[in-house]
Formats: structure tokens, sequence, C-alpha cells
């Protein structure tokens, strides 16, 4: 058994069946090697997405989106921090406008081709991408889904944000680019990089 398939077994046997529907855009390579890490990647970015989502849900529950606010600032770097330990992966989440991290020259290519892709038609749900490149002489997985921005997402990512949310938001995120979208947009993206179990 590799290290990725012991990544979190729980999450990942609640997501192994909505996985495999996951599409990616083609890439480089398509030997088994990848096929398997592409897996390995999809369910990391299930188990993410499933874990942060329950913890807003009840932190916007218990304390509306002042809550929300402190588990996306406190709660959301560790779950990427958690995951990334679990399954050696480097695992982030970035936007074009983003709200903590930048993003890196590739992944910004990558968001602005995801957003020509939407324009196109292509719905936001099958917006990925992979590629195998070889890096300071270590060949590389990596591989980016887009995250689609939800009714829930406006409360503190619209356009009208209340005024002590956003002074909230304000004081946690000096710099944040996070706002102004719409239902549908694409939000960002998350992003996983390995090298590659070949």
């Amino acid at each position: 058994m590799t290290k990725q398939t012991r990544l979190i077994p729980s999450l990942l046997a609640a997501t192994a069946l909505s996985v495999a529907a996951m599409p990616t855009q083609a890439g480089s390579s398509t030997d088994e090697a990848v096929k398997a890490q592409l897996q390995d990647y999809k369910a990391t970015v299930q188990a993410f997405g499933k874990t942060l989502k329950g913890e807003l849900q009840a932190a916007m529950k218990a304390g509306g989106p002042m809550a929300a606010v402190q588990v996306c600032n406190e709660r959301a770097p560790e779950i990427v921090a958690d995951l990334s330990a679990e399954s050696g992966y480097t695992l982030r989440r970035t936007s074009l406008k983003p709200r903590a991290t930048e993003p890196t020259d590739w992944e910004r290519e990558v968001l602005e081709d995801f957003e020509k892709r939407k324009a196109d038609g292509t719905p936001v749900a099958e917006i990925a991408w992979h590629e195998v490149k070889k890096v300071d002489g270590e060949k590389q997985l990596r591989f980016m889904k887009a995250i689609a921005t939800e009714g829930v997402c406006l409360t503190c990512h619209g356009q009208d944000v209340d005024p002590k949310l956003k002074a909230e938001i304000d004081r946690m995120y000096p710099n944040d680019q996070a706002i102004g979208f719409e239902e549908g947009d694409i939000r960002g993206a998350v992003s996983i990089t390995a090298a590659l179990d070949d």
C-alpha cells in the first residue's frame, strides 16, 4: 500500500463513488502511473471539499457568517496542511482573485485557461487540468480542479458583503481580492503537485 492510498481512509471511503465521475483534461501522459495518481489527487480534492464544507456549515449554523470567516481563516489552512502531510503532496487553494494564497506563474496560466473554458461553455464542475513536467530533475504530476462559486459563498465573496463582515474580512486578510463574485463563477482552484510514482 502506497502512502497515497493510505490517505485519510474514512474520507476517501465516503468519496470513492463520486471520484470516478470527475473529469480531467487530457495531459501529456496516459500511462497507468499517471491515472492512478490522478485518482488519488481527485480523492484528495474531494476530501478537502467535504471537510471544509462540513466545518463551514457547522460554523454558519452556530455563529453565522462571522464564525464561518473564522473557520476559513484558521481551519482551511490546517486542513490543507493535514492533507498535504498525510498524502505527501503539495496541496494549495488559490485564485485569480485570492484571499490568502497568490497563484504561482503556472497556476495563474491554468486559472486563466479555466476562465476561457468556462466562457466557451464548459461547466465549472467539469473544468480540471493536469500535466507531467520535469522540475529540477524530478518528474512531477501537476493537477488543478476549478472551484465553483455557490450561492452560500456570496455571503463572504459576493458583490454586496455586509459592511461589518467585510471589515472583519479586511482585518484578517489585509490584501483581500476575493469579492465581487456571482453564483456560477470560478472562485479559484485546488492545486496539487507531487513526484510521479512510476
